[in-house]
């Protein structure tokens, strides 16, 4: 199995994510489950993407373009 970059948390760090998340939990549920899931995957570096690979790929022009006035 081939070596893949990952950040993973160490146990300080993994419980202050899950707590975050249990406060979260009512107000907030979809940023409950993404801080869950941090603290129990860790972040894979693999599938992380390039914020201007994220603009293009939603149709927007790239950052070195001007972008035209909107009255």
């Amino acid at each position: 199995m081939e070596d893949q970059m990952r950040i993973v948390f160490d146990p300080a760090e993994r419980e202050a994510l899950q707590a975050d998340a249990r406060q979260r939990a009512h107000d907030d549920p979809r940023v409950a489950y993404v801080l869950e899931r941090l603290a129990a995957e860790g972040i894979d570096l693999e599938a992380c993407k390039d914020w201007e690979d994220l603009r293009l790929e939603a149709g927007l022009p790239p950052r070195d373009e001007p972008t035209p006035h909107v009255a």
